[in-house]
């Protein structure tokens, strides 16, 4: 991508607390059993560091998007560009230069119960309905979830068939950001037994989010980089103008089929589908006013995908075979206005004898040079998992598996100055349009395969009935794969970029293989020392794998490796009223992987691996319930650095370590994206109003500041996001079968930055920086009736 950093902000904690099925008590504790080790376990009873979001504090919070919840996990951190557009981390382990297409897997998984929903650049925004849990295991997962596990994985656990009953409900919700557009959601499910051994669950949802940014009237004046009045180019926005521009539609479906064979066997296939529309942009500019842009070309997000999954469970033996396969499909397009890309070089110096804001039409004017970009890709994902696992009472267990996985993306990009294709080409300006491919610029067509195959094993022992030992290892192998072209019209002239019958490209300049093996490997050691109280110590490892750069004369970059030392408790008091859990951990990153674009690459980016860093963290939740009053909160400390230089670059672009050379980030410098402190408290009142069990919440959420770019020249552009606070509140009740919610969000409308991104790089871009915003006050209605 051109001079596209794809970075922004942090979710806040939120509490980390599990909450299972409607309980029949809303004031007595519930057990919730999550599945994050392949085996079904009390959350409590499991030695990993584990936040869960059951579903009724899914419905309590009105979580429905990927921004919502990803607020309420406290070791949970995500970049973003709006809708569709974030990346996810946890505990800090981020060097802020991901979601490229071209470049890094992700740092942390993301799955669709058994199956990885995982994709190069950004992850889906899953619409969250007739969900189970959410489960997000911090620390790296490479031993049972493999190279897009460095971090954490993110897991959606959904609803599964019931063939026991008939049982249906729907959900309606209206709301309104307070200065901005209405929005509204209807969902519904319906769960069908097909005799005593078979069940159809069915889920549908429309979402529609009204707008809360507002594009406004304004006008440019391109200088084209002279002192010639006489060439100044005057445009105006008028065609854009909209209010509450930023307006998102979302729909799908699932359907799940659940059939018994026998007593021992279950299978069941399953479809997922979801199609979203986002306008806009979701991204103010602090210079246009609160909440305003000023774009001059149009902005439009589009993502569809399907997932089609089979899971066959059974028994050999006494021992379980579980198969979970699944093919995943993903189109996206997003067209941006990337005018302050020209308008930084508009200001700028000359440069290398060119004009890049100078077009003469060739009949006394000049073209208007304002670019936008143009961006598309085509995600596929096949995955196959086998995996045996031993008697879950015998004092050693064991879990064993192979693992495949190919995922395939086509990459297309262009950034587009409309007109350039029509005037003379013999003028005294950059850029050139690519001979053959109209009003392009910079054009990308690349395909990208990546392959994964693995065997792992997890051994557990009972030492004594009260202390485990558990220790796993996945071996691996990967392969990446690219071919196409990635460049300037002057990229395409190059003789060593090779002809090609292919007529999306003009000639192919990428074309190269990075095959890459090894091992991950854990030792957890627990200790349930008293009833419901347990403490543990483990070490882990984690990995991501290297790949190829676009750019020639690029070096490839290497694997990068986490390694986490951690010791956790998990422990409930007074009849399990309170609950208090938490982990301090320590972990070494090696090799770190880095997106930047370096002056004088044109703001094209590159990957380069930074050094080596260090995390310092401790988290923790609690939950406390006297009665009808319940009190829960958590949060997260964090403190980032890196522990080696980030060294500066020379003329081919790679970074070079030379004595006496300032680097890019000297070591000690702070990792950027999450802020050292995330946390929040919820105090909730369950009571008898007449018939109806009644509540009240109110919520209380706070992010410290953050370091926004790696680098200090980047950083010194742009600055820091300063720390904020949010509150939310609701009333709502039960009454029989049917559910009423009230609610306020960001209640006192705070506009807490989560991020402050650029259109390009920020080494041309930085002054000219948007801000990525908690949503703004938001209030809503909802009503629920499910039978």
């Amino acid at each position: 991508m051109l001079g596209s950093t794809a970075l922004a902000g942090t979710g806040l904690a939120g509490s980390g607390v599990a909450y299972a099925q409607q309980a029949a008590d809303p004031n007595q504790p519930v057990d919730i059993v999550v599945t994050a080790t392949k085996r079904s376990e009390r959350l409590q009873d499991v030695p990993i560091s584990i936040q869960a979001l059951g579903n009724t504090e899914l419905d309590q919070r009105q979580v429905q998007s990927f921004d919502d919840y990803a607020k309420l996990l406290p070791s949970v951190s995500f970049q973003s560009f709006g809708p569709s557009q974030s990346q996810i981390y946890f505990r800090g382990v981020t060097s802020g230069g991901d979601g490229l297409h071209g470049g890094s897997a992700p740092a942390s998984g993301l799955y669709l119960d058994e199956v990885p929903l995982t994709t190069i650049a950004n992850n889906v925004d899953f619409h969250v309905y007739d969900i189970e849990r959410v489960e997000a295991l911090s620390g790296p997962q490479g031993t049972l979830y493999g190279a897009s596990s460095l971090s954490g994985t993110l897991r959606l656990i959904t609803n599964k068939p019931d063939a026991s009953k008939f049982s249906a409900g729907y959900d309606l919700d209206l709301n309104k950001f307070g200065k901005g557009a209405v929005g509204g959601t209807a969902e519904a499910f319906v769960n069908i037994p097909l005799g005593e051994r078979a069940a159809i669950r069915l889920v549908g949802f429309y979402e529609h989010d009204g707008g809360y940014i507002d594009n406004t009237p304004a006008t440019r004046t391109y200088t084209l980089n002279d002192d010639d009045p006489t060439t100044n180019v005057t445009i105006n926005n008028a065609k854009y103008v909209k209010k509450d521009f930023n307006d998102v539609d979302t729909w799908g479906g699932r359907a799940a089929l659940k059939i018994d064979l026998d007593d021992d066997w279950t299978v069941m296939p399953g479809i997922t589908y979801q199609r979203q529309v986002a306008h806009g942009a979701f991204l103010y500019d602090p210079r246009a006013g609160d909440l305003q842009v000023h774009d001059f070309t149009p902005d439009l997000n589009k993502d569809s995908w399907y997932q089609a999954a089979l899971t066959i469970e059974g028994k050999l033996s006494d021992w379980d075979v579980t198969y979970a396969g699944g093919y995943f499909e993903r189109h996206t397009s997003n067209q941006t206005d990337y005018s302050y890309y020209t308008v930084a070089y508009d200001g700028g110096s000359h440069q290398g004898g060119f004009y890049y804001t100078y077009f003469p039409t060739g009949n006394g004017g000049f073209l208007d040079p304002t670019t936008y970009q143009v961006l598309a890709d085509r995600y596929t994902k096949m995955t196959h998992e086998l995996r045996i696992s031993s008697p879950a009472k015998e004092p050693l267990r064991l879990t064993a598996g192979l693992f495949f996985e190919r995922q395939t993306d086509y990459i297309e990009a262009d950034y587009i100055i409309p007109g350039i294709s029509q005037i003379p080409q013999d003028g005294f300006f950059y850029p050139k349009p690519i001979p053959g491919f109209g009003d392009s610029t910079f054009r990308t067509r690349t395909n990208r395969v990546d392959r994964d195959y693995a065997a792992f094993a997890d051994v557990a022992w009972d030492i004594v009935p009260n202390l485990t030992l558990d220790v796993g290892i996945r071996g691996f192998i990967t392969k990446n794969t690219q071919i196409g072209f990635s460049g300037f019209a002057f990229n395409a002239a190059d003789p060593n970029c090779v002809p090609t019958t292919s007529t999306d490209r003009p000639c192919t300049n990428i074309n190269g293989k990075f095959v890459d093996s090894g091992e991950t490997h854990k030792a957890t050691l627990s200790w349930k020392f008293a009833p419901n109280k347990m403490v543990y110590a483990t070490y882990s490892t984690g990995y991501r794998p290297g790949g190829l750069n676009r750019r020639t004369g690029i070096l490839p970059y290497k694997s990068d490796t986490l390694d986490n030392f951690e010791i956790g408790w998990k422990t409930s008091w007074f009849d399990r009223k309170l609950t208090i859990g938490g982990a301090v951990f320590i972990e070494k990153w090696k090799k770190l992987q880095f997106g930047l674009s370096p002056v004088g690459q044109a703001g094209v980016t590159n990957i380069y691996n930074a050094g080596d860093a260090r995390v310092h963290g401790i988290e923790g939740n609690f939950d406390w319930r006297m009665g009808g009053f319940q009190l829960s909160g958590s949060g997260t400390y964090v403190d980032a650095k890196l522990t080696t230089d980030f060294c500066q670059f020379d003329a081919a672009g790679n970074s070079v370590c030379v004595p006496g050379v300032v680097p890019a980030a000297a070591r000690g410098t702070r990792l950027p994206i999450q802020p050292k402190f995330k946390g929040s408290a919820t105090a909730r009142y369950n009571f008898r109003l007449g018939s109806i069990d009644a509540y009240v919440q109110g919520s209380v959420l706070h992010q410290s500041n953050s370091r926004t770019f790696l680098t200090d020249a980047e950083y010194a552009a742009v600055g820091p996001t300063p720390a904020f606070t949010t509150a939310d509140f609701a009333v709502g009740g039960q009454l029989g079968d049917m559910t009423f919610q009230i609610y306020i969000q960001n209640a006192f409308d705070a506009r807490g930055e989560l991020s402050r991104n650029t259109a390009c790089a920020p080494s041309f871009c930085g002054a000219y920086y948007r801000v990525y915003p908690v949503k703004p006050q938001l209030f809503g209605i909802k009503f629920g009736h499910h039978f």
